[in-house]
C-alpha cells in the first residue's frame, strides 16, 4: 500500500550515511528549497518561494505582525476620510541596498507602476481601488480611493523598489534591489541563489533540490543546513529519530485545494465537482501522508480568521453519494470518464496525485496525471491551460483574496481567477463586503460569500497544511510561524564547532 514506509527507504538512508561525511564545507548557511523562486520582483511575484524570499530582500509599508492583523512596517497610517489615507514613514534613514535613501517618491513609483495596466502586474486588481497617489514630502504620502475600503491598509504589502531604477527598467526579477535585512549577492545558476544578511554579513544560499529524500540526505550529510516543508510523513518520522537533527512543527494557514477550468465541458459541471468532493478521503490522506500535520478546510480563510466562517462544514467522504452523482451524469466504474490533472514534478505532489487517482477511480474517473517542472506547470495554470489541478494559497491574511481569485474581472493577468469562474452573486457580495464600513456587516458578507463558494465549488477545499522545519543541530534560533515564511532567517546562527 502506498502509505507504508518501506524498509528499503530506511536501508538506503543508513547506507548513504555510513559512507558520508557530515563536516560542513564552510560557514555559508544553506537552505534547501523544493523549487527555485520564479521572480524576485515583488510587483510580479505570486509563487510562494518568491514571496517568502522577497520578504527578506524588500520592506513594505504594512505587514502582519500577528496573524491576520495589519500593523505598521515602513509607515503608519491615518484615516483622513474613508477614501483618503495619509501614510507617514516611520524612519527617514532607511536606505536601499544601492545606498539611496527610501522616500515617498519610491513608494509612489512602486504603486504607480503596478496600477499601470500596460505593465500587467497580477497585483493590480487588488489595488485598482486607488484613484491617485500624492506625495506631500519625503516622509508623507496620501492615497485617495475611488470608494471607501476599511481594509485598504492591508493591501499595502508590496515590497518598495527604488524609483530611479524603476525608471531605468532595472531587471529586479533576477537582480533585486530592496531595503530589507538581506541583500542580493549572486544567482549564477538557477538552483543557487545567494543573499547576504546585512546585520552581520552572514551569507545564505538557497539551493533548489526538488526531491525531498535527496534534500534530507544532503542535510544529514551537511551539504545543506536547513529545509522547510514539502516533506512526506515517513521522512519526518525518520528525522524525528535522528539525534543531530532539530525538528520544529507549527500549525499553518496554507490552503490546499483542487482547481477546475469552469469553461471545460466536463469539470465545468458542478455535479461532477461535487462527486469529486465526496470521493476524496481527506482524513486518510492527512493521517498517512501528512502524519497528522494538516487540518481539514472548507474555505480559503481559516475559521479563526475574523472574516472566516467556523459554521461551514467540510465535505464528508461519502463514496456512495459520489457514485450516485456520477451515475446521474452517465458515468460509472464500468463506464468511466477521463480527466486530465496537472501537477508539478515535485515527488510529494506526484504522490498526492496518485492518491487522488486511486480514490477517484472508485467512482468512474480515470485521472490522467501530467507532471511538469514548476515553471511550466505554473505557467499553464495561470494561462488556463488545464482541466483540473491542485495548488496551495500561502500566507493569506486578508479577505481581498476573494476578489483576487473569484471575481469575474480577475481573470489573469488581472488577477488569479485561473479557472475562469463567473458568478454574479459572488461578484456582488465581493463588492458589498469590500466597501462596507461596518466590520460586523463586512464579516457577514464575507461569510455569506464563503457559503456560495462552498456550494458552487469553483475549488474543492482540501486542507490547511502545517509547517515542518528541520536543521542540523549547529543551527540555532529559527522560529516557525503560522504563515510559514522565512523570517526566522533574520535571527539564526551557525556554530560549526558543534559538528
Amino acid at each position: 500500500m502506498f502509505y507504508k514506509t518501506t524498509r528499503i527507504f530506511t536501508l538506503l538512508l543508513v547506507a548513504i550515511l555510513i559512507f558520508s561525511c557530515s563536516e560542513p564545507s564552510n560557514d555559508i548557511i544553506r537552505f534547501g528549497i523544493s523549487s527555485a523562486p520564479l521572480n524576485l520582483d515583488p510587483r510580479y511575484a505570486t509563487d510562494a518561494v518568491s514571496s517568502r524570499i522577497n520578504r527578506l530582500i524588500y520592506q513594505r509599508l504594512v505587514d502582519f505582525k500577528e496573524a491576520y492583523t495589519p500593523a505598521p512596517s515602513l509607515a503608519n497610517w491615518r484615516v483622513v476620510t474613508p477614501s483618503h489615507y495619509r501614510l507617514s514613514l516611520l524612519d527617514t534613514q532607511v536606505r536601499f541596498h544601492s545606498g539611496e535613501p527610501l522616500t515617498t517618491e519610491d513608494v509612489k513609483a512602486t504603486y504607480d507602476y503596478i496600477l499601470d495596466a500596460n505593465h500587467g502586474s497580477p497585483h493590480r486588481t487588488t489595488l485598482s481601488l486607488i484613484e491617485s497617489i500624492v506625495v506631500i514630502d519625503n516622509k508623507t504620502i496620501d492615497f485617495f480611493l475611488k470608494k471607501p475600503d476599511p481594509l485598504f491598509p492591508s493591501y499595502l504589502v508590496i515590497g518598495i523598489l527604488p524609483a530611479k531604477l524603476i525608471e531605468k527598467q532595472h531587471p529586479f526579477n533576477n537582480r533585486p534591489v530592496g531595503s530589507g535585512g538581506f541583500r542580493f549577492q549572486n544567482w549564477i545558476v538557477q538552483n543557487r541563489l545567494q543573499l547576504k544578511r546585512i546585520a552581520d554579513d552572514q551569507l545564505f544560499e538557497f539551493v533548489t533540490i526538488s526531491q525531498p529524500t535527496v534534500r534530507v540526505l544532503k542535510l544529514l550529510r551537511g551539504e545543506i543546513d536547513i529545509t522547510q516543508n514539502e516533506l512526506p510523513a515517513e521522512l519526518i518520522k525518520y528525522i524525528e529519530k535522528q539525534p543531530d537533527i532539530v525538528l520544529q512543527r507549527h500549525p499553518g494557514s496554507t490552503f490546499t485545494y483542487l482547481g477546475f477550468n469552469s469553461e471545460d465541458e466536463i469539470v465545468g459541471q458542478r455535479k461532477l465537482r461535487l462527486a469529486i468532493a465526496h470521493a476524496i478521503n481527506r482524513e486518510e490522506i492527512i493521517h498517512y501522508l501528512f502524519a497528522g500535520s494538516a487540518r481539514l478546510s472548507s474555505s480559503v480563510l481559516a475559521p479563526e480568521h475574523w472574516a472566516g466562517d467556523s459554521s461551514l462544514a467540510v465535505y464528508p467522504y461519502d463514496l456512495g453519494k459520489a457514485q450516485l452523482l456520477m451515475t446521474e451524469l452517465g458515468y460509472s466504474v464500468d463506464h468511466p470518464i477521463m480527466i486530465h490533472y496537472k501537477t508539478s514534478s515535485d515527488p510529494f505532489r506526484i504522490r498526492l496525485a496518485t492518491i487522488f487517482q486511486s480514490q477517484l477511480a472508485k467512482i468512474g474517473i480515470q485521472l490522467k496525471i501530467h507532471s511538469y517542472d514548476w515553471g511550466t506547470f505554473y505557467g499553464d495554470i495561470k494561462s488556463g491551460n488545464f482541466q483540473m489541478y491542485s495548488l496551495s494559497w500561502v500566507g493569506i491574511k486578508t479577505p481581498d483574496i476573494f476578489r483576487y481569485v473569484f471575481h469575474s474581472q480577475s481573470v489573469p493577468p488581472n488577477g488569479a481567477n485561473r479557472g475562469r469562474y463567473v458568478n454574479a452573486k459572488v461578484d456582488a457580495l465581493i463588492e458589498k463586503a469590500q466597501f462596507e464600513q461596518s466590520p460586523r456587516l463586512q464579516s457577514k458578507y464575507y461569510q455569506e460569500l464563503q457559503h456560495v463558494l462552498f456550494n458552487t465549488l469553483p475549488y474543492v477545499p482540501l486542507w490547511f497544511e502545517g509547517h515542518a522545519y528541520i536543521a542540523n543541530r549547529n543551527i540555532k534560533g529559527y522560529k516557525l510561524n503560522l504563515l510559514g515564511n522565512y523570517d526566522g532567517l533574520n535571527s539564526i546562527t551557525k556554530n560549526s564547532s558543534l559538528l
